[in-house]
């Protein structure tokens, strides 16, 4: 099995996995992954549902966002990923979901604090909210990253979030998360308020997480 394979299989399994989450609701939202010593980006397409997904209908975009391989019309969205990318040669994988928690911070346009341990680490800190966009724009791409500087995770205004990881399975990880501390920071304002960490505390979880987190 070739990579392009390996990578289309492996995007496909990722959306099964949100799906069985709750990340997502019906065909919304979308995930990508670099295919490994090449240019290209392997996309889910627009409007089919994850479970139903074959090989074949994951899309194969290069860097400027042009189809290289795929008979689909890919996501909507690969304006963002394809930006993502050019930005961000750190990440290799990225999940855009519609999770509950998570949508409604975007919606109050709310960062979510770096007020829990197991969300600094792997985030790198908050959450932030990004300048709102229409979905499918390169503005709605500029904005995320500017808000993704220095973090895996961004709310995405009006819309959702994105988790972008060193691979498939570490984007899913933020994804869920990042919903998970967005429940509880909702559930901690109703209990009279968030006490965030400190940035010393955030640089040293994250550095646990990237250096000595795991089995090594």
């Amino acid at each position: 099995m070739n990579q392009r394979q390996k990578t289309r299989l492996n995007v496909i399994e990722t959306g099964v996995k949100m799906l069985d989450s709750s990340l997502v609701v019906g065909t919304w939202g979308n995930i990508s992954a670099r295919v490994p010593d090449e240019d290209l980006i392997a996309i889910t397409p627009s409007g089919m549902n994850y479970d139903e997904l074959v090989a074949e209908d994951i899309v194969l975009v290069d860097l400027e966002g042009n189809v290289v391989d795929g008979l689909r019309k890919p996501s909507i969205e690969v304006p963002m990923h394809v930006a993502i990318y050019q930005n961000r040669l750190d990440i290799q994988a990225i999940c855009h979901t519609h999770s509950v928690f998570a949508t409604a911070m975007a919606a109050a346009r709310k960062p979510i604090p770096g007020a829990v341990e197991d969300l600094v680490q792997i985030v790198g800190g908050d959450v932030r909210v990004c300048e709102y966009a229409l979905p499918g724009s390169k503005e709605l791409g500029q904005n995320v990253i500017k808000a993704l500087e220095g973090r895996h995770a961004v709310l995405l205004a009006n819309h959702g979030m994105l988790g972008a990881g060193r691979d498939l399975n570490e984007a899913l990880k933020i994804c869920q998360v990042v919903e998970k501390a967005a429940q509880i920071t909702i559930f901690a304002k109703v209990l009279g308020g968030v006490v965030e960490l400190s940035q010393e505390d955030i640089d040293f979880m994250r550095d646990f997480y990237l250096n000595a987190y795991g089995q090594r």
